[in-house]
């Protein structure tokens, strides 16, 4: 067995590419030179490794062979080695065939071994620790959940290396006995675009994976048919070709953060039991997990990982709400804490939990941000497992923490969302299309086409990170038990207009979304949009929504009316006049009606909108123009720039 100790690039490289041809794994191309990969070095650099970093973990074992073919292929000689067992001042200086050197070499050094644990553990973290992490990623979910997947691999003793499945060598999968694979599913249960070439390679070569333990994690969405069927391909693939499942496929919906969270930490330790021999030692599975989350809090490195930001710690006061429902009795409890401004919400309600009141109710996340963590702290409705304390309070002030409004409480910061789910299935967001031309699945069906632009526009339509807190944004959802709300309206507008979406489908949401409880019930999307980022962009897609209604009514309807007799007010007179407005609205015997009903029995009842006597307004109403009473800059007031207003208008009548 050859086993490179150390491998670096002298001067003069002419970037030919031969080396990375052979063993991506270890080299890389440059525009001036070749490098020695980060991940296989022990000093985690990126360069030509002149400085005679050693190989890390199992790499130099794992890619002897290749190192030895990529130095003899260099038509400069330049790549330069040191084998396992050699001197230091014995480095190979020219490139030997690979085989008369695996005949030199001494036996390898004893691997270093993990202390504590049982003498079987210690014997299975000091043998090969490679873990292979294979992602297919459309839009980038896939391929950072690989990378966050392979630091945690870490605490396992395993050495992960993650790989792009574009490009990568079908041949070389049953080399890696452990195997994890996150991909997620594109289109109609298409592989995405990266994963689509070795999906078909393997189906052509059928290499043999006997001996490789793997588990798959899955992305996709249930509005559609073919919902992760990318995973569930490779799944099935795998054990076909005669591989080891130690782990039940994970099948992640578009909020994957909790699945993906519950398989990583099932699946990790699993396999991480898995020998250099690739039989899995199934009795050390407790032992192994112990020994992970001994070492969880250890701070990863590596070129994915963000710096650690420590803030200073603050001392506040919370003011936290209670509620117990078996005594049907609310409260807030007041504690005087210091804590560090880095930490989150989360981190100081399990503080609490643990040290102060292990009563306390609420729901925990995953650290990236769980659509279903949602609170409302200072006035804001925020993540808790994402929002930082720092963000929300200073030194010495009061942090007040509370359930998100609009859904039931269940206990203390516990909500239900029954509610939403009810309303979210009711509104049917799904896909439902109809038969058309365009690329067909493997059983035949038509599939359709879309065009970039249009993908991109439907994805930062709907780029909220959870939808459930979207609801709580509304005004009007916390008192009106039948509105959708936001956040079920965005998910069907974004489904109404994607070009996928039969045509019978988009008919059925655009009359839900403009049904009576629809998007009319809010008053104003203003109350959704300060609400940060997500609320901004639910409003601009929610307004837009409003827009596609009125030009598909033309105009008519209370809310078409308004705005068709305001434009022609503007238009043919150049003034404002809002009497002249309400009277073409209502009609005559509308405005009589009117006068103990509405705008008129406010005004008569003393509910004037400019505080003056309600008899000067009612007189303005009936005798038009008088211009009597307090309204002056609403009666007749000529608009400026009036031209511009005329061309507005009637760029509208168009749509009359």
């Amino acid at each position: 067995m050859t086993i490179v100790a150390k491998v670096w690039i002298e001067e003069d490289c002419i970037t030919c590419d031969a080396c990375q041809d052979i063993c991506p794994e270890v080299f890389s191309i440059t525009d001036d030179t070749s490098q020695i990969l980060a991940a296989v070095r022990t000093d985690g650099l990126f360069d030509r490794n002149v400085g005679g970093a050693t190989m890390s973990g199992s790499f130099g074992t794992d890619y002897g062979e290749m190192i030895l073919e990529a130095a003899e292929a260099c038509p400069v000689e330049i790549i330069k080695f040191e084998l396992q067992g050699a001197g230091t001042d014995e480095a190979v200086t020219e490139a030997a065939p690979a085989a008369a050197v695996a005949d030199a070499v001494a036996p390898a050094a004893a691997a270093v071994v993990a202390t504590g644990g049982s003498d079987a553990l210690q014997g299975l973290l000091g043998g090969d620790r490679s873990l292979a992490i294979l992602f297919g990623s459309q839009t980038g979910n896939a391929a950072g959940l690989a990378e966050k997947t392979a630091k945690l691999a870490a605490n396992y003793g395993l050495i992960p290396t993650v790989y792009d499945m574009d490009g990568f060598d079908p041949a070389t999968l049953g080399s890696h006995k452990r195997t994890l694979i996150i991909t997620s599913t594109w289109g109609e249960g298409e592989m995405p675009d990266n994963a689509e070439t070795l999906w078909q390679s393997v189906n052509s070569q059928s290499p043999s994976l006997s001996g490789v333990s793997f588990s798959i994690c899955a992305i996709g969405d249930t509005s559609y048919d073919e919902f992760c069927k990318a995973g569930t391909d490779w799944d099935e693939k795998y054990v076909a070709l005669g591989a080891n499942r130690i782990h039940a496929i994970q099948l992640c919906d578009v909020d994957f953060d909790i699945a993906y969270g519950q398989w990583v930490a099932e699946a990790l330790p699993m396999i991480a039991c898995v020998d250099e021999s690739g039989t899995l030692q199934e009795v050390l599975l407790e032992e192994m997990i112990e020994y992970g989350s001994g070492s969880g809090e250890d701070v990863v490195s590596g070129d994915f990982t963000p710096a650690s930001i420590v803030q200073n710690e603050l001392s506040i006061t919370l003011s936290l709400f209670r509620y117990c429902p078996s005594a049907a009795d609310t409260g807030w409890d007041t504690i005087a804490c210091a804590i560090p401004g880095h930490a989150t919400i989360e981190d100081l309600l399990v503080a609490v939990q643990h040290d102060v009141d292990g009563s306390l109710a609420f729901r925990r996340g995953n650290g990236n941000g769980s659509p279903t963590s949602g609170l409302r702290v200072n006035g804001r409705l925020v993540l808790a497992d994402l929002i930082q304390i720092s963000d929300l309070v200073s030194d010495g002030g009061v942090l007040k923490i509370e359930p998100i409004p609009g859904y039931p409480v269940i206990r203390d910061l516990v909500v239900d969302y029954s509610s939403f789910e009810s309303q979210r299935s009711a509104a049917k967001p799904w896909m439902r299309a109809d038969p058309r031309d365009g690329h067909t699945l493997l059983n035949g069906s038509a599939m359709g086409t879309m065009e970039i632009s249009t993908a991109a526009t439907l994805h930062a339509m709907s780029d909220v990170v959870s939808y459930q807190l979207l609801q709580s944004m509304s005004d009007t959802f916390a008192y009106d038990s039948e509105y959708k709300g936001p956040g079920v309206l965005l998910q069907q507008w974004t489904r109404s207009i994607d070009p996928r979406s039969g045509t019978a489908q988009q008919k059925e949401l655009i009359d839900s979304i403009g049904s009576e409880h629809g998007v009319w019930s809010e008053a104003d999307f203003a109350s959704v949009a300060r609400y940060g980022s997500d609320g901004r962009t639910a409003s601009r897609a929610l307004n837009t929504a409003r827009g596609k209604l009125l030009n598909s009514t033309n105009y008519t309807g209370p809310h078409g009316r308004l705005v068709k007799w305001y434009g022609r007010s503007v238009k043919w007179s150049g003034k404002v006049n809002e009497t002249t407005l309400y009277r073409q609205v209502l009609g005559p015997l509308g405005l009589l009606g009117n006068i103990f009903d509405g705008v008129s029995a406010r005004m008569v009842l003393g509910f004037t909108r400019t505080g003056s006597p309600p008899f000067r307004s009612l007189q303005a109403l009936l005798l038009p123009p008088a211009g009597i009473g307090k309204i002056p800059n609403m009666i007749n007031s000529k608009v400026a720039a009036h031209h511009e207003v005329v061309n507005l208008f009637n760029e509208i009548d168009q749509r009359f």
